[in-house]
């Protein structure tokens, strides 16, 4: 290892020589051994030689914080701030220097320069005010469509045309740039002189330089506060990370970053390769090298980059260059986005020094702009491997693999950037953003967090903490932190985007539309806020609004998102042909990132159930049967999210769009709407509306209220009509023998069908989809309702009004349900929050502790029993207050199962749901679920059960409390029907969906039986859970009944609206009746 002596005599040899690259390797070493205000000055020094005008400031900013009396610093710091058109504050900083300089006198040559650089700043801010007053008096220009479509925009550029580049000669023979304005679009205007300095003063401070030492608070005012973009009277609103920030960072005061990767997305949910949060789009931002903070951004016109103009010097490639001034045009060339020729600049010095860190950093950079991310870690990784010290390299390499999803090796490069640059808000803010990413959601706040503290107007910091607060549940911090980024810039889209998706998550859409209204107002061009004004409208079943919002999108932007989501809402309305496009162009589309890949399965398995629908407008509704018709295999896949090779290989497929359109041709009068079907709508809205659950993320969805409310009057009028055959048999009926076989005869066929839909395979499944019109013409003695057929009918329901949800019925699945296949409903994922269900959480923890206490056991992941009966376990268990504390005492992961106590056999317990605890890897938390897996034996018991609790709300309606509008009399059936949907919901056997179909059951029974439910589910409360958190039938229907039956009123005039099954006899009909709305 080479002596300090050697290294400082190895450092005079590259300054006198000019090498400022390998001048600034030998600062760097030695100051990874001791920090050193001198040394630190000197590097300062060395980059102020290449331009490289952020790296000055930073290390001035440092130099300050350790000693505020540095007058050194002030002084380069000032240059580099001249040099980048901050004009303002430079002259705050030189004006604090000068001022040290004054107290100390230690250093004439020293005050004096500093006098001689503010009469000039001073002269030239003068200046630039005049011609700015003269130019706003001949015009104000309008800001051109889409100029602020940035990721990176702080603030809009004065009032002026952006297009000029203004160069003075100073009077010492330099070049210094007076007034360097650039497009909102994109900016990239560069120096190509020595700020302030001619070439005599070259030599004079090519000597390296130390510093005074002295007491002051200078450092904190240093970098002051531009009331001036570039010379112009511009306000600014500050922020660490300004992307618009013309030429360089906002804030001078803090450790700011000449070569920063930082800004390449930090502030945006496009990084580098990375999906945006909000529909996952990409876009790429990312900060230039170099000597200026220059960007490439989003929404730049031909014309824009036509009118660009650069000050930096062209020279002939057939003059000899030095090795640092080919660095610093490889430099310039990446910041104008020239990146093949910045490419081949660094391919010359690398061919000469192949270990040249710097130009590898260069080269790197250019690949990452070029989204050759590979290439761009492999320069990156030489460049560290020539100079460990090589802070920027680390830096970089972390933010690339952070780009390919690498998370884990971005926090370890990151952090190790923090050893070269410690509590660098920088890259605090960077690794802060890759913690989210990776749902270190924790370490992201604490990240974030501190560097908020050095930069109190980072809005890129604000918003993504408001990002991580609301997945961990924080929601009033989250909003908090959103509102305090849009304090800082009213103008930041990108803060506008998190905080309309965090209100919609939250289901508050008239808050998230605004919030998309901001964004649009900014510019009208971000075709993420027309997404999610899409998902907003299709979450509130407004699917043809949906499709309008989703429109504009695509015709800024063809994102898989947008095509995806307008497929489905083509699909949902009716429109087959437009939905395949879309999904056939989903299918096509070039994927950026694999997490989209998904997209693309959904879109293969849509498209299929499109073309299924398709053919079946025309036929009965009844015969429209995913469940009978569609291949197990399919659905299995469909349900899983799976590649669909092995379906496109062994499934039948649809025939195409042309044949199944040939097939089912509607008819006019299927889609016309009589003053009936009108009345009968309006009817079905007001009862659709009590399905709402009034809790966070439940949108209002008026589709669904639609869909709700003509499944419960259908079933209420097909039960109706099963009991009315009943009653009548029952009379008929007068021998107590013959009574008592009529009714084991009855439990005999209600047990035939244990198929989930009305169409299966079973010769039995086919007389009872047939229709209910002729139920009462039939002289049979039997009931030809069972329990499968009631909830078939809100099945199918479920099933037309949003097709792409893939609600089935699991015993219809493929071998996969004797597997256990079932659904999965989390209240906390790693460390995020459910948003819907953590309200359950406590709960839910409570349950299984209790089951764990009284079974002494729980369950491993291998289905292998835990014994916690030793070592007092049962006690701790019992104390734990969280799911992290329970699973450190089970000390594996593991699951317990509920159960449920029969009615109808004495002494049996039903198996419940699943409680699973299951750790994530390393610190990102715990999987706390329930998990309902419906095997075949569970299936057969829960049949059973279903079957007794149907048969005895049958025998209960159709004895003495027949046609009675009694409510208390009629307190016996109301008592059944909550103990048949307490079943239902801990059964769970459907894939998705069940939830909403038992209360639409347990309305439309309510209904038959003449009582409407007339007020809504209490606030905060899900019924669903109400059932599966209950071992006891009666203690559901305890604490239901407490405001169910408050809520009933006696109600026989839905007997005069038309029956449903006949006024949307076909598919097509109730695809149009689920799809038009008189608003």
């Amino acid at each position: 290892m080479a002596t300090a002596a050697s290294e400082r005599a190895e450092l005079a040899k590259h300054c006198s020589s000019r090498n400022w690259s390998k001048a600034i390797r030998v600062l760097d070493s030695l100051l990874a051994k001791q920090c050193s205000i001198l040394d630190i000055c000197n590097r300062a020094f060395c980059y102020n030689q290449l331009e490289l005008h952020k790296h000055v400031i930073k290390d001035c900013d440092r130099a300050l914080q350790l000693d505020a009396s540095a007058i050194q610093a002030y002084i380069l710091k000032g240059r580099a701030l001249l040099a980048l058109g901050r004009k303002q504050e430079a002259v705050l900083v030189l004006e604090q220097g000068y001022k040290n300089a004054l107290e100390q006198t230690a250093d004439v040559k020293q005050l004096l320069e500093l006098e001689e650089l503010l009469k000039d700043a001073r002269r030239e801010i003068d200046d630039t005010l005049k011609h700015q007053a003269t130019e706003s008096r001949k015009e104000t220009p309008v800001l051109p469509l889409g100029s602020c479509a940035s990721e990176k925009s702080d603030e809009k550029i004065d009032k002026r045309d952006k297009k000029d580049m203004v160069t003075e000669i100073s009077d010492k023979g330099g070049c210094k740039i007076s007034s360097m304005p650039v497009s909102d679009s994109e900016s990239g205007a560069f120096s190509n002189g020595k700020s302030h300095e001619s070439s005599g003063e070259l030599a004079e401070k090519s000597k390296i330089n130390g510093s005074s030492k002295g007491a002051t608070k200078a450092s904190k005012q240093s970098g002051g506060t531009s009331d001036l973009c570039n010379g112009s009277a511009c306000k600014e609103k500050k922020n660490g990370k300004s992307g618009s920030q013309i030429n360089g960072s906002c804030e001078s005061s803090k450790p700011c970053n000449g070569s920063d990767l930082h800004d390449d997305l930090a502030e945006s949910s496009d990084r580098l390769g990375e999906l945006s949060i909000i529909g996952n789009g990409t876009t790429v931002s990312i900060s230039k090298l170099g000597n200026k903070n220059v960007m490439v951004r989003c929404g730049v016109s031909d014309e824009n980059k036509k009118n660009k103009k650069y000050t930096i010097a062209r020279i002939s490639e057939n003059q000899s260059i030095s090795v640092d001034f080919r660095l610093s045009r490889g430099i310039a060339q990446v910041n104008e986005g020239n990146y093949i020729k910045a490419i081949s600049i660094f391919d010359k010095v690398l061919k000469e020094e192949p270990t040249y860190p710097e130009a590898l950093i260069g080269r790197g950079t250019a690949y990452a702009f070029q989204r050759e991310l590979e290439n761009a870690i492999a320069d990156f990784t030489k460049a560290i491997q020539s100079n460990p010290a090589a802070g920027e390299a680390w830096k970089r390499r972390g933010q690339a693999r952070a780009a390919l999803g690498e998370f884990v090796e971005a926090v370890e490069d990151l952090t190790k950037a923090l050893v070269f640059e410690p509590n660098s808000p920088d890259i605090l803010h960077e690794r802060g953003i890759v913690n989210f990413k990776s749902k270190d959601f924790n370490a992201a706040v604490k990240d974030l967090s501190i560097c908020l503290k050095q930069e109190k107007d980072n809005k890129s910091a604000y918003t993504y903490l408001g990002l991580a607060f609301s997945s961990l549940g924080e929601y009033t911090k989250a909003e908090e932190a959103h509102m305090k980024s849009i304090q800082l810039d009213s103008n930041y889209f990108e803060a506008w985007l998190h905080l309309a998706q965090f209100y919609q998550e939250l289901a508050d859409h008239s808050k998230a539309l605004e919030c998309t209204e901001k964004v649009l107002h900014v510019d009208n061009r971000v075709w993420k806020a027309y997404h999610l004004r899409g998902l907003v409208f299709h979450g509130l079943g407004e699917h043809r609004k949906a499709i309008q919002e989703l429109s504009i999108g695509l015709s800024i932007e063809t994102s898989i998102e947008c095509l995806y989501l307008r497929g489905s809402c083509y699909h949902a309305v009716g429109e087959y042909r437009d939905a395949v496009k879309d999904y056939d162009a989903t299918v096509d589309v070039d994927l950026d990132a694999v997490e989209k890949f998904v997209l693309q399965c959904l879109a293969f398995y849509q498209k299929e159930i499109a073309l299924y629908t398709a053919s079946k407008i025309s036929s009965e509704f009844i015969c429209f049967d995913i469940d009978g018709d569609i291949d197990p295999m399919f659905k299995e896949y469909w349900c899983k999210r799976l590649h669909p090779k092995s379906v496109c290989e062994k499934v039948y497929r649809q025939p195409p769009l042309r044949e199944s359109l040939k097939k089912g041709k509607l008819k006019k009068q299927d889609l016309a709407i009589t003053k009936q079907k009108a009345n009968l709508l309006r009817f079905a809205d007001l009862i659709g509306k009590k399905i709402q659950y009034d809790c966070p993320g439940f949108l209002p969805n008026r589709r669904q209220h639609r869909m709700a409310g003509l499944a419960v009057i259908e079933i209420a009028q097909k039960v109706s009509k099963a009991w009315r055959i009943e009653w009548r048999n029952s009379n008929k009926v007068t021998a107590k023998n013959g009574k008592k076989n009529r009714r084991r005869e009855r439990i005999n066929m209600l047990s035939q069908n244990r198929g989930g839909a009305g169409c299966s395979t079973s010769s039995s499944s086919n007389e009872t989809s047939t229709g209910y019109a002729s139920l009462e013409d039939r002289s049979s003695s039997r009931s030809m309702l069972s329990w499968q057929d009631v909830y078939s009918s809100a099945v199918r329901w479920r099933q037309i009004s949003e097709p792409c949800d893939p609600v089935l019925w699991v015993n219809k699945l493929s071998e996969e349900f004797n597997a256990g296949f079932g659904s999965h409903t989390p209240m906390v994922l790693g460390q995020a929050k459910t948003i819907r269900y953590f309200p359950n959480y406590e709960r839910t923890l409570n349950l299984a502790k209790s089951v764990i206490k009284d079974k002494l056991t729980a369950r491993s992941k291998e289905d292998k029993l835990i014994d916690l009966s030793e070592d007092g376990k049962i006690e701790k268990i019992m104390r734990a207050e969280t799911c992290d504390e329970l699973h450190k005492i089970v000390g594996e992961d593991f699951w317990v199962a509920t159960w449920c106590d029969s009615t109808a056999f004495e002494g049996k317990r039903l198996q419940g749901t699943r409680i699973t605890c299951i750790k994530k890897p390393g610190r990102l938390g715990y999987d706390f679920a329930i998990r309902t897996p419906c095997t075949p034996a569970r299936w057969s018991d829960f049949d059973e059960e279903m079957t007794a609790s149907w048969v005895a709300l049958c025998n209960a309606y159709c004895g003495e409390n027949y046609g009675s509008t009694d409510l208390e009399a009629l307190e016996t059936i109301r008592d059944a029907i909550l103990r048949m949907t307490y079943y239902w919901y801990n059964f769970m056997p459907l894939a998705r969906g069940t939830a909403v179909t038992g209360f639409v059951v347990l309305l439309g029974v309510l209904l038959a039986a003449n009582m409407e439910f007339t007020e809504h589910i209490p606030k905060g409360l899900q019924i669903d859970w109400e059932a599966i958190l209950n071992v006891e039938p009666g203690s559901f229907v305890g604490s239901v009944k407490s405001w169910l039956y408050p809520s009933l009123k006696i109600n026989t005039s839905w007997r005069d609206h038309p029956e449903v099954s006949s006024a949307f006899s076909t598919t097509g009909s109730v695809v149009a009746a689920l799809s038009s709305y008189n608003d």
